[in-house]
C-alpha cells in the first residue's frame, strides 16, 4: 500500500510538472509576416534571404524577441498583399503619398526618416556611346523611352517630366538588356542594382551618368491591420529598426559589405 501511494505521488508530481515545464521553457514568440521583392538587390537583400536588410531585421528580432516570417514574392503582389492585410509588413519601400493606402510608414503622415532601413539612389544608365544626358533636373538627347522596373517609385519622377516611359521589366538585368538592344533610350535603375550591373558582364556595353535622379530613404512599412490592432508592437518595431541601424554591430556589417566591393 505504501509503495502504491509513493508511486501515485511520483506520477502526480510528474504530470503537474509537465505543463509548467512547457510554459516556462519558452513562451511562443510574436510572429510578424513580412514580404519582400523576389529578386536580388545587393547589398540590401537577395531573393534567398541574404544581405544587409535581413541582417538588420535579425537584430530587430533579437532586440524585441519576436520572429519575422519572410516571404519572397514579386513586388507588385507584395504591395497588394500588404494592402489586403494578408501580410503584416513589406520592405524595403520608398515613400510615395499614394502608398499610404497600402500600409503605414513610421511617423504616419510626417514620415520619420530616422526610422528608415537604408538610403539608396536611382541613377541613369545609357548604352555605350549614347548621347543621352541627365543634368539633375532634365533629360536631353532622348530618342526613345526611359525604362524602369515594374512598380518602382522612380516612375513618378519620370512621368512628372512628361517623358515616354516603359515599365515592362521586372528585373534590373532584364531592363538593361532592353536598353542594350535599342528598345530604350535610357534606364532608371536603383543605385545598388546599377553598381552590380557595372561590375558584371554587361558593363562594357553600358555607361552610368554621374548625377543621380533622386536619393530616397527605404522603410519597413506595416499593415493597417497590424498598426490598428497592435500599435505598441508597431512602434517598438520601428524604434528597433532605428536602434539596430545605428548599432555598432550593424555598422560593422555595413563596413564588411563595403570592403567586399
Amino acid at each position: 500500500m505504501i509503495d502504491r501511494t509513493k508511486s501515485y505521488c511520483a506520477c502526480m508530481l510528474l504530470v503537474l510538472s509537465l505543463p509548467f515545464s512547457v510554459t516556462a521553457g519558452a513562451a511562443p514568440k510574436e510572429t510578424v509576416k513580412l514580404c519582400y521583392e523576389a529578386q536580388d538587390v545587393l547589398p540590401w537583400r537577395t531573393e534567398k534571404g541574404g544581405g544587409l536588410n535581413f541582417e538588420l531585421l535579425k537584430l530587430v528580432e533579437q532586440r524585441l524577441n519576436i520572429h519575422f516570417d519572410f516571404q519572397s514574392i514579386p513586388w507588385k503582389r507584395c504591395l497588394a498583399q500588404l494592402k489586403a492585410n494578408a501580410v503584416d509588413g513589406a520592405f524595403a519601400v520608398s515613400y510615395k503619398p499614394d502608398r499610404r493606402e497600402l500600409g503605414e510608414y513610421p511617423g504616419g503622415e510626417n514620415v520619420d526618416a530616422s526610422k528608415r532601413m537604408h538610403t539608396d539612389t536611382y541613377v541613369v544608365l545609357r548604352r555605350k556611346g549614347s548621347k543621352v544626358e541627365w543634368d539633375g533636373k532634365h533629360f536631353s538627347n532622348l530618342d526613345g523611352a526611359v525604362g524602369f522596373q515594374l512598380g518602382y517609385s522612380v516612375g513618378d519622377v519620370l512621368r512628372a517630366q512628361n517623358l515616354e516611359v516603359d515599365e515592362g521589366s521586372q528585373r534590373a538585368d532584364e531592363l538593361v538588356r532592353k536598353l542594350i538592344a535599342g528598345r530604350l533610350a535610357a534606364a532608371a535603375v536603383g543605385g545598388s542594382d546599377a553598381a552590380g550591373l557595372m561590375r558584371g558582364p554587361l558593363a562594357p556595353q553600358l555607361e552610368q551618368l554621374p548625377i543621380p535622379i533622386i536619393e530616397k530613404p527605404y522603410f519597413l512599412i506595416l499593415s493597417h491591420a497590424l498598426v490598428a490592432s497592435k500599435p505598441q508592437l508597431a512602434a517598438r518595431i520601428w524604434s528597433a529598426v532605428e536602434q539596430a541601424r545605428n548599432s555598432a554591430a550593424y555598422k560593422k556589417l555595413v563596413q564588411a559589405e563595403g570592403a567586399r566591393h
